[in-house]
């Protein structure tokens, strides 16, 4: 069974660091949508903004997702654990996808080598938020500290 740490120390920067991404893709997305609106929403002309190559249909994504990943950040519960866990899935996806038809005419997303690699970034950073960002009582971070800092005495007092 996966462990997730409960209460981790540093969660409110991990929250910090998905809001801030789901900031540039809702701001990516909305100057996306801007440049492109009126265009085909699957096409694959030159547009760009914030250094990533974008067409109608990948904007008004990334204005969802952007939104998501904010309400996400500013929860307090775990609701932004699992969207993180899982925004991080569909990025990392994505990216590995779109990077394998770049060159073909199933690239519909309009993804260039730079777009592909900042959604793995996002990705990876996203998975890794998601992985120490999740929420317990607080008798669960106190069994979790007394594992951390005395690993002995928890496998002595299971046996």
């Amino acid at each position: 069974m996966p462990h997730f740490p409960v209460n981790h120390p540093a969660r409110p920067i991990y929250r910090v660091l998905s809001g801030l991404i789901g900031l540039y893709i809702l701001v990516f997305g909305v100057w996306g949508t801007a440049l492109t609106w009126g265009g085909p929403l699957f096409g694959r002309d030159g547009n760009w903004a914030l250094g990533l190559r974008t067409n109608l249909a990948f904007s008004l994504v990334s204005v969802i997702f952007g939104i998501v990943l904010i309400i996400g950040a500013s929860r307090r519960g775990n609701l932004g654990h699992y969207m993180n866990l899982t925004a991080g899935v569909v990025f990392l996806v994505t990216s590995i996808l779109m990077m394998s038809v770049l060159q073909t005419p199933a690239n519909f997303l309009n993804f260039s080598m730079s777009t592909v690699v900042v959604s793995m970034l996002f990705g990876l950073v996203l998975l890794g938020t998601g992985l120490y960002d999740r929420v317990g009582p607080p008798e669960h971070a106190e069994a979790e500290r007394n594992r951390r800092y005395h690993p002995v005495a928890e496998i002595h007092r299971h046996h």
